[in-house]
């Protein structure tokens, strides 16, 4: 039996998030807009993936991100809401590949592709302890 076997295609999650200075480009780069920072956009949809498939992971057993692949398309200011869509597209023998949209309001600000792996907690501390 796999880690794999109770998640299926279509499945979906979602997850948003308020801009705050915090998570634009301008909090860590020095002279750089105050707009949303595409490594921002990047940890939303991989949030949004994670939670369409946590439910169905057997007991023990979480998914981590291995692969992007995502355009941003708009800048987002502080105060706005972005919601992350992620679409589950295909299940191979360890990992999950998902659509993946992002929105401010009504407007995609982003889209792509994620992939992740599907991974033994346990079995994972014990080749990587102290993570």
């Amino acid at each position: 039996m796999s880690a794999l076997d109770a998640i299926a295609v279509g499945m979906s999650g979602e997850d948003s998030v308020t801009v705050t200075d915090e998570l634009t480009v301008g909090h860590f780069v020095a002279h750089m807009p105050k707009v949303y920072a595409t490594p921002m956009m990047i940890l939303l949809m991989e949030t949004a993936s994670a939670a369409a498939i946590a439910p169905h992971l057997p007991e023990g057993f979480v998914s981590v991100g291995t692969e992007v692949n995502v355009r941003h398309l708009a800048a987002t200011p502080v105060g706005r809401v972005v919601r992350a869509i992620a679409r589950v597209i295909e299940v191979e023998a360890r990992s999950v590949l998902f659509e993946v949209t992002a929105f401010d309001g009504d407007r995609k600000i982003g889209d792509g592709t994620h992939r992740r792996g599907v991974v033994d907690v346990v079995k994972f501390r014990k080749q990587f302890p102290g993570t």
